[in-house]
């Protein structure tokens, strides 16, 4: 399900290790990682070598810590904005994830306000890791999944299975958060909401542990919550319209977000956007 993955590095934050992290896991192993430096448009030519010549340095780096499979790795150097940079490579290759990182925010809201990881989260429909650079990344064992009635979260639960299938003591946190819940529950008591009937039969397919939640209240301080309770390694969020389906007023909801654990939020859009082609300069 993941065959293709675009790290946008900065050579900042923790995106490679996020990255080591799910290439630790066996449905991974085999998958094609491309990794991208943006070189900023520079007025003087002299600048812009540079730069040029930082960004291969800094690949260098990157290549020799995550110590990738040859065969299965590819470096892109482009000049332009990092934005539409990101967003056009992401097609170009047709990934199947992207990963960036946060620049050390403190909340997801952060991110969505101004920022590279903004834009790209908005404007491409393609499913996104964000990870904050002022968190602890963990080997991935315990993934944590927003559960609604929407295509979106359906394609997040499949994609949770498929990692987790193979990962032993792996555990699926399904999570539903409603409104007209008076009452919390987790476990036996919760997996009687219907939301989850069909999360539960696949992960019994798969033979991949799960534990239910049921809350009320605002839905990103309950799951955020939750993902910190559990000891979430990964929290995954479908997104329809590139806001979390389960928080329709994403700008408040999600301003409320303390979240601990790298997110991935899917996507069902299928239509493309349109930004300039960046062009592909090398420095003479």
């Amino acid at each position: 399900m993941i065959e293709k993955i675009l790290l946008a590095d900065s050579g900042t934050g923790h995106s490679e290790e996020m990255l080591q992290a799910l290439m630790a896991i066996p449905g991974l192993k085999r998958a094609h990682v491309t990794l991208l430096h943006v070189v900023p448009a520079q007025v003087i030519a002299e600048d812009t070598a540079q730069k040029w010549a930082e960004g291969e340095a800094l690949m260098a780096k990157a290549l020799e810590r995550l110590k990738l499979d040859p065969g299965h790795f590819t470096t892109i150097i482009r000049e332009g904005d990092p934005k539409d940079v990101v967003c056009h490579v992401a097609e170009e290759i047709d990934t199947d994830l992207i990963i960036m990182g946060s620049r050390g925010l403190t909340r997801l809201v952060s991110i969505l306000e101004n920022s590279v990881s903004q834009y790209v989260f908005q404007l491409s429909p393609r499913p996104m890791l964000l990870v904050k650079d002022d968190i602890y990344i963990r080997s991935i064992q315990h993934i944590m999944v927003a559960a609604n009635q929407s295509a979106a979260a359906q394609k997040c639960l499949e994609l949770a299975l498929f990692l987790l299938r193979d990962i032993p003591d792996g555990r699926l946190d399904l999570v539903h958060v409603d409104v007209n819940v008076k009452e919390a529950a987790s476990g036996a008591a919760a997996e009687r909401d219907p939301v989850f009937a069909n999360a539960i039969a696949q992960a019994k397919r798969f033979n991949v542990k799960y534990r239910c939640h049921v809350s009320g209240g605002n839905a990103g301080k309950v799951i955020c919550r939750l993902a910190e309770e559990n000891r979430s390694d990964l929290l995954m969020l479908g997104s329809p319209d590139r806001r979390p389906s389960i928080a329709k007023t994403c700008r408040t909801s999600i301003a409320c977000w303390g979240h601990r654990c790298p997110t991935m939020c899917g996507s069902m859009r299928t239509a493309r956007c349109f930004w300039p082609e960046p062009e592909a300069r090398v420095p003479s």
